[in-house]
């Protein structure tokens, strides 16, 4: 065996353990239902499981009445009791950006007022800027495809530049949170910059500009001539806000609810939330979207034609098709049925930036897959509420208008979402009980224990 071995290198001893750790892992499908396990912490209408108490975001999806039935409507989300239709089209009609509104609103439990807002933007221009040397010896080394990876190894590495890093003390923690909530933007452009450059392109690092928004940063630190349009900023501070936060059972911030209830800091908290909202299932949804549209526009040869989006679809469903996960990526959610309250905030927003990008063919694609979508899912799968498009099945599309490359679409979320988790860490930590810890029930069998001469 060799003495250095690639990391990427597959032996067959390897994949021998592999099987066997299948074999002897295999959990009895039958047995969850025996012991009214309640799989991903939901029961089969969708419902979650009960395992907290929060002050900061609502999702309604159903309507409550006084007999106790419940019924599916239409999809409404609140920030701090504020609905988030409100928020954009506040900010909107003022022509200013939402998402740092958005944030002091999470963060604090109530709007700002002028000055407020004014001060918490300061605030965040102030802490809008890394270490000395920090881009050098942190992003510039090692930097890898995934931005993802690389955000999170710069949040860990900002633990060692900061001399309270485990003060989990109350305005210590506001502290870190403001400047996470500030950096986020620089450590994920930053962080593609690197390995544009690692692969032979040109490197941009431009220093960020404090009087800037979040949306506008990002635009500005990533493009090599830093021009933007008022509109291309607008419509990224739109995403930025409907992604800031999302109750607290989402994946991402349940883990920023369980990793806090350890005690453990606030770096290390938002290190574990960044991997949770990796995965293809949670943050990294909008890329999947995007990848399966660009294989639809290459099978289907009609955009038009129903009958043939309509097959594509169905073979998407039968693992025949795309990545052959059995999955029409940007379709359903965990709690909405009926829509997603942002998926329709953002279409009207997609609808315009079509126009002016010259993408109309491709929006009225996007809009006959949201139409079909949930007609072939109910018709090939038993559905036990309603299927519409969720935030996902948009957000790629509107990134890919405004030439964000792929491998920043997770990241963005990530830059919003963070807001969110600041928020929710702060709520654990002010009402903290009991380490979260639920249970797992035993299924495998007692054995007696071999010398290895006997094995």
């Amino acid at each position: 065996m060799a003495t250095n071995p690639n990391y990427s290198d597959m032996l067959p001893e390897v994949r021998t353990m592999a099987s066997d750790a299948k074999k002897h892992s295999r959990i009895n499908v039958g047995d969850y239902t025996k012991y009214d396990v309640k799989r991903g912490l939901r029961d089969l209408n969708g419902k979650g499981v009960l395992a907290g108490l929060t002050e900061i975001s609502d999702i309604h999806a159903k309507d409550k009445f006084p007999d106790g039935t419940e019924l599916p409507c239409e999809g409404r989300l609140y920030f701090r009791g504020i609905n988030v239709e409100e928020l954009v089209k506040g900010a909107l009609e003022e022509k200013r950006f939402g998402f740092e509104e958005t944030a002091y609103l999470l963060l604090l439990g109530h709007l700002p007022t002028a000055g407020e807002l004014e001060e918490f933007r300061r605030l965040l221009g102030y802490y809008r800027t890394l270490p000395n040397n920090f881009v050098r010896d942190v992003i510039l080394k090692a930097p890898g495809a995934d931005v993802m990876n690389s955000l999170a190894r710069s949040v860990l590495n900002l633990a060692s530049y900061d001399p309270k890093a485990d003060d989990i003390s109350l305005p210590n923690v506001m502290r870190q949170c403001l400047q996470l909530i500030a950096v986020f933007p620089l450590l994920s452009v930053y962080g593609y910059q690197a390995y544009q450059y690692r692969e032979g392109s040109s490197l941009y690092i431009h220093a960020p500009r404090p009087e800037l928004s979040a949306a506008e940063n990002i635009l500005h630190l990533l493009r090599p001539n830093s021009e933007y349009s008022y509109w291309e900023a607008h419509v990224l501070d739109v995403c930025l806000t409907l992604h800031a936060e999302h109750g607290g059972g989402n994946n991402s911030t349940f883990t920023t609810h369980v990793v806090t209830s350890s005690g453990t800091d606030t770096y290390s908290c938002m290190a574990a939330a960044l991997a949770s909202l990796k995965g293809p299932r949670h943050g990294g949804a909008n890329i999947k979207v995007v990848e399966m549209f660009e294989d639809l526009k290459t099978q289907v040869k009609d955009w038009a034609d129903e009958d043939e989006v309509r097959a594509y679809l169905r073979a998407l469903l039968d693992k025949k098709s795309f990545d052959r996960s059995g999955l029409i990526y940007g379709m359903g959610h965990a709690v909405y049925s009926l829509s997603d309250p942002r998926a329709n905030l953002l279409r009207s927003f997609v609808e315009t930036l079509s126009r002016e990008k010259g993408r109309e063919e491709e929006y009225r694609l996007y809009s006959l897959v949201e139409r079909l979508g949930p007609e072939v899912i109910s018709g090939e799968r038993k559905m036990y509420k309603g299927v519409s498009a969720n935030v996902d099945f948009y957000s790629g599309f509107v990134y890919h208008m405004l030439d964000l490359p792929l491998q920043l679409y997770t990241p963005i979320f990530a830059i919003a979402r963070v807001a969110g988790w600041s928020a929710h860490r702060i709520e654990e930590l002010i009402n903290m009980g009991k380490i979260i810890r639920p249970a797992y029930q035993y299924v495998g069998k007692h054995k007696d224990y071999l010398p290895l001469t006997q094995r």
